[in-house]
């Protein structure tokens, strides 16, 4: 049974269109790899929690990907209400820290840069944005996620 405010606020997708595959081997020491072999790099854990730092880290894919995939909900929206957003950015940072259950937890800030919109307008179309992007409804309520207009 479903309730129906769970319902409208329900983010899971009605559809799989695309699915990607990767395999660690070796964990936070070793490397990762994609089913198609377009990813085939060394991960590492960053000195900061007792590596090498001699490689890739799972929070710079993160971050990586999150904003990658924030950048291009935000074009969505943007080119929806009919604005151009050539010459925008989003970076993200990921951190990582122990948590109050024993283990680690995330946090995400997002910085958005879009110079050649006024700051009203830019952040209706972030917050926009931030329902779209599916990295935002995989993590909302999950991990603290701050976006900044920049």
């Amino acid at each position: 049974m479903t309730d129906g405010a769970a319902a409208a606020t329900d983010t899971r997708p009605t559809k799989i269109v695309y699915v990607a595959e990767a395999t660690a081997h070796g964990g936070r020491d070793g490397y990762v790899t994609s089913h198609d072999g377009h990813i085939g790099l060394r991960v590492a854990m960053p000195p900061e929690l007792g590596g090498d730092g001699d490689g890739t880290n799972p929070e710079q894919l993160f971050a990586a990907g999150f904003s990658a995939c924030f950048h291009n909900a935000l074009i969505l929206v943007g080119n929806r209400a009919g604005y151009d957003l050539a010459g925008s950015t989003v970076s993200a940072k990921v951190g990582i820290g122990p948590n109050r259950q024993r283990g680690y937890g995330l946090a995400v800030a997002l910085s958005v840069s879009l110079p050649v919109l006024d700051a009203d307008l830019a952040a209706r179309l972030v917050d926009a944005a931030h329902e779209v992007c599916p990295y935002s409804n995989a993590t909302r309520g999950n991990i603290d996620v701050t976006i900044v207009l920049g």
